[in-house]
């Protein structure tokens, strides 16, 4: 395996979480410039996105998000056996991590990267029944089709919603997939939260907690990680119930 060495720069400046960098050395190589959100240039290099989220930075979505559901699993007294849709799947850490902690009788990973399939296949092999390279805001209907059915009871979506990575469109194709009174998982930054999101998605979720679309079951605040610069990065974390469909024809996220 290649000997890698990662290098936090010193940035006079606060630099919003999309346009964070490290250096990135291979095996005694020339320095590279890398984004912290160009994945599949952090992906492509073994041991990296661990090295960088989950030691450098301490990341916790990747299992905060699991262990909130497997809480809620367990606190409404349910048998369910899960039927689980990891949407920006990454490289397989959330997937794992839910297998580990609930009774899981399928597990689908879905990225639009193929470094992302490439990298869980290289890192973490058998922890997906199937893994999809997809752009959802692109789906045709014969996949639409293969995917519905799965018949999907479990929808989780860890560190993907905001940042263009996952758009509102693409989320609700996801959302949709799954069966009514399904468990729903996923995080946010605390900012795409507020008037100031121009993304659609503190729209998305208040008509979807409002509107009888999902019901919340557990809301929590927590350190996502940290920021180059050392910042605490606050995420929003919701596990609940689907209670019916996103309709397209008349949900208006312009509106």
């Amino acid at each position: 395996m290649a000997r890698c060495e990662l290098t936090l720069p010193e940035i006079g400046v606060t630099l919003d979480q999309d346009e964070e960098w490290i250096w990135v050395s291979e095996n005694g190589s020339e320095k590279r410039r890398i984004r912290l959100h160009n994945y599949g240039a952090i992906y492509d290099i073994p041991g990296l996105y661990e090295k960088l989220f989950c030691n450098a930075l301490k990341s916790r979505s990747w299992e905060v998000i699991p262990s909130m559901l497997a809480y809620a699993l367990n606190k409404s007294n349910g048998t369910d056996t899960l039927r689980v849709l990891d949407f920006g799947a990454g490289n397989g850490m959330v997937g794992e991590a839910i297998s580990t902690q609930t009774d899981c009788d399928l597990m689908v990973g879905i990225d639009i990267l193929s470094e992302a399939k490439k990298a869980t296949e290289r890192d973490r092999p058998g922890v997906y029944d199937n893994y999809y390279v997809l752009d959802m805001s692109q789906l045709d209907s014969a996949t639409r089709k293969e995917l519905q059915d799965y018949d999907f009871n479990c929808l989780v979506t860890v560190a993907a919603l905001g940042f263009g990575d996952i758009p509102t469109d693409a989320f609700v194709e996801a959302f949709n997939l799954v069966r009514n009174h399904g468990w729903i998982g996923f995080n946010i930054k605390d900012l795409f939260l507020t008037d100031r999101d121009d993304t659609g998605f503190a729209k998305l979720l208040r008509r979807m907690l409002n509107d009888d679309i999902l019901e919340s079951h557990f809301e929590q605040k927590y350190r996502h990680r940290f920021s180059i610069d050392g910042r605490e990065l606050y995420y929003n974390a919701v596990v609940g119930k689907k209670k019916r469909n996103i309709e397209f024809a008349d949900f208006n996220l312009e509106s």
